[in-house]
């Protein structure tokens, strides 16, 4: 394990075997190393910063029904929502004064947001922000509208992959959903332009050590600006209810392995693991993480954008969210700063 350990860390790739051998054969040890190898890599290009994102969730309507997800369109019992272009924008202008120079605007896939609102949206942020990085987080696309999107002035697009094997994936999704469209998607908002965010459920259902080494050889290949990956945890209101949610273990495990493929990678510490553990966020810091996404939704949504069961930080103001992490970092010896926090190659 420590051969493999050490050879992932000087050549930043491992074969698919060698991938899954590190995931099925992990021990204390191993995690201790990739650990401590993680963090050494980590604070060669970042050194103690951690940058910060503010998330405004716009819109808890979708028209997929994806399996293991509480907003999915047959759940009934979401009670949805949706943010006007300028509650989205006052939202951005709060997060502005409070120090945030990112916005991540993150939502169901909602028809509502047509090209025409959507830009409008991204155009107005731009003009009162312009020093500031906007992330679009609203799922598949066409090519003609992440190519409009981009020039109204998005710059990064999160789209997790969920799974890089198309069998597994049809497992998690309903039969309209492609897993080849998912994949055309992210080589599209490469092709334009964005620095492109992608990433996967640890733990999700019917998951093996093998569809875990088929992920990590595929941010291997795409070698994502961003990859954000954490705990799957059951929804009350899905199909997948009574399954069983992820490790913080798994995840940190698997956070310290991708720093190793590709060290600049901005990898999140995501709210996920801040909800199975009370000290998550932290542990995936110190895994090799340096990214955190305090929420700037308005309070009176949050508990309403419920992807998941027990969500924390729903009834925070945007300054104790971003206080409250800010007083965490220090805590471990990192310091959250004020940036765009682009990659550094």
């Amino acid at each position: 394990m420590n051969e493999l350990i050490h050879k992932l860390a000087n050549n930043h790739s491992l074969s698919l075997e060698e991938y899954e051998a590190l995931i099925s054969q992990r021990d204390e040890q191993s995690s201790r190393l990739l650990r401590e190898l993680a963090v050494k890599t980590r604070r060669e290009i970042y050194g103690t910063d951690i940058y910060v994102r503010g998330l405004i969730e716009i819109s808890n309507i979708c028209k997929n029904d994806c399996i293991y997800c509480g907003i999915r369109r047959s759940n009934t019992n979401c009670e949805r929502y949706r943010l006007t272009p300028e509650e989205i924008i006052a939202c951005s202008d709060e997060g502005y004064d409070l120090g945030f120079r990112t916005f991540v605007l993150q939502g169901g896939e909602d028809n509502f947001f047509t090209d025409e609102i959507l830009g409008g949206i991204i155009r107005e942020i731009k003009a009162r922000h312009s020093e500031c990085a906007i992330t679009l987080s609203l799922g598949e696309r066409s090519r003609e509208s992440y190519a409009f999107l981009r020039d109204c002035g998005a710059d990064r697009y999160l789209l997790r992959h969920e799974t890089a094997d198309k069998t597994h994936y049809e497992k998690l999704h309903p039969s309209e959903m492609s897993f080849d469209n998912r994949m055309k998607c992210l080589q599209e908002l490469r092709e334009l332009g964005y620095q492109v965010g992608c990433g996967f459920m640890v733990g999700s259902p019917f998951q093996t050590a093998k569809n875990l080494a088929e992920d990590l050889k595929f941010i291997e290949t795409f070698k994502p600006e961003m990859c954000g990956i954490g705990p799957f945890i059951p929804h009350k209101d899905t199909p997948f209810k009574d399954y069983q949610a992820g490790t913080v273990e798994l995840t940190c495990y698997l956070l310290s392995i991708i720093r190793l493929i590709y060290p600049p990678v901005l990898l999140p510490a995501t709210t996920a693991l801040g909800t199975i553990n009370p000290i998550g966020r932290e542990m995936g810091i110190l895994a090799g993480a340096n990214v955190v996404m305090p929420n700037l939704s308005p309070v009176n949504v949050r508990k309403k954008y419920e992807l998941y069961d027990n969500k924390i930080c729903t009834g925070e103001e945007s300054a104790q969210c971003k206080d409250c992490l800010n007083n965490r970092m220090r805590k471990i010896g990192y310091e959250i700063v004020t940036a765009r926090g682009d990659i550094i190659r």
